[in-house]
């Protein structure tokens, strides 16, 4: 297992290369970018002076950018200037390399702070969705799948079906907007807190204080994620127990008189659950970094997915990057950390044949 986690610690630089090669040879073939960004801006807080300006012949810059025409030459040199654009892409591919590699992810184009310090500001809104939603979709889908499955075709089953597929067809951002009409003061009642992961002056609280208001901002986002997440698992796992159940070794152990219980979390939870748990890496990731997206919009939580979108509309690269390397940085450490359950879980398993 030594050698296996070792090939997979060695394949992650080159996995990050590949991603990073390719998304940088994307950005560089899409339309727009941050000198398009500010030039359009320039244009529309200053219409009269650029309005006054002869256009004449298309210049160099007119062609290289659409929102460069009736601008002045040294003012789209300069943008470019500061956003590195006046290097060589392999130049600027290379210096992002090296940075990477010592985590210095530069500074956003448009806030005034570097994109690590963003990132430590973001990540724990979304590492707190993230990890409670799939905590607690796990507490509650593992053991509903499984009574499923014992009980198939069975009145619980199909109510309990009917019910989570409801819950599931409902968009998560309706049910947001609904559980804040409800509960958040939009029309009835004013129960929790609309904003913000923390109450103002959250400094000040005591320790229980503080626990209490973190879980009372996170009650409403944390449900929406939970409500549109558990149907899947749910079904997975009744699935995979429904397989295992019909399979030579429990018809066998059932003839030597083991009771059900025995059977089923003895030897069969073992082998169902081996494809729930390869399927945890996907299912955090998806709500950590996009899952989260709406909910952070409508909760107003500054979270990592809010920044990413946010960064991918203002063409604010270093933003884009930075993310994009820690969401795939922690996607292959996930999957890693999910290999090496799936073998405790079932000590067949032998990654050191891979």
């Amino acid at each position: 297992m030594r050698n296996y986690i070792i090939k997979r610690l060695l394949l992650i630089p080159v996995t990050l290369f590949g991603i990073l090669l390719i998304n940088f040879a994307i950005i560089q073939l899409a339309p727009g970018g941050p000198v398009e960004y500010m030039l359009a801006q320039y244009k529309g807080m200053n219409t009269s002076a650029t309005g006054n300006i002869n256009s004449g012949m298309p210049n160099l810059n007119e062609q290289k950018y659409q929102g460069a025409k009736g601008v002045p030459d040294d003012l789209v040199k300069e943008l470019e200037k500061q956003f590195g654009f006046d290097k060589p892409v392999h130049e600027r591919f290379i210096k992002m390399l090296k940075d990477y590699i010592c985590f210095d992810f530069g500074k956003s184009y448009y806030k005034d702070k570097t994109v690590l310090e963003l990132i430590k500001e973001r990540l724990p809104v979304s590492i707190s969705l993230g990890l409670w939603s799939t905590l607690i979709i796990y507490l509650i889908a593992i053991p509903l799948g499984i009574k499923k499955a014992r009980k198939d075709g069975e009145e619980f089953d199909v109510v309990s079906s009917f019910i989570i597929f409801i819950g599931s067809a409902i968009p998560v951002f309706l049910f947001a907007v609904l559980l804040i009409v409800l509960f958040a003061g939009g029309t009835y009642f004013q129960i929790f807190p609309l904003k913000g992961l923390t109450s103002d002056g959250w400094e000040t609280f005591s320790f229980w204080h503080k626990i209490g208001d973190y879980f009372w901002h996170l009650a409403l986002p944390t449900i929406c994620i939970v409500i549109g997440g558990i149907a899947s698992l749910t079904m997975l796992t009744k699935n995979s127990f429904m397989d295992e159940l019909s399979k030579q070794y429990v018809l066998t152990a059932r003839a030597k008189g083991l009771s059900e219980h025995r059977i089923l979390y003895h030897h069969v939870f073992r082998n169902a659950m081996m494809i729930i748990i390869a399927g945890l890496p996907g299912l955090l990731m998806k709500i950590l970094f996009t899952g989260s997206l709406l909910i952070e919009i409508i909760f107003s939580l500054n979270g990592m997915g809010l920044l990413g979108y946010e960064a991918i509309m203002t063409r604010d690269y270093p933003v884009v990057f930075g993310t994009l390397y820690i969401f795939a940085l922690l996607g292959l450490i996930l999957k890693l950390i999910s290999d090496l359950t799936y073998s405790l879980v079932d000590p067949r398993v032998n990654f050191e044949k891979i």
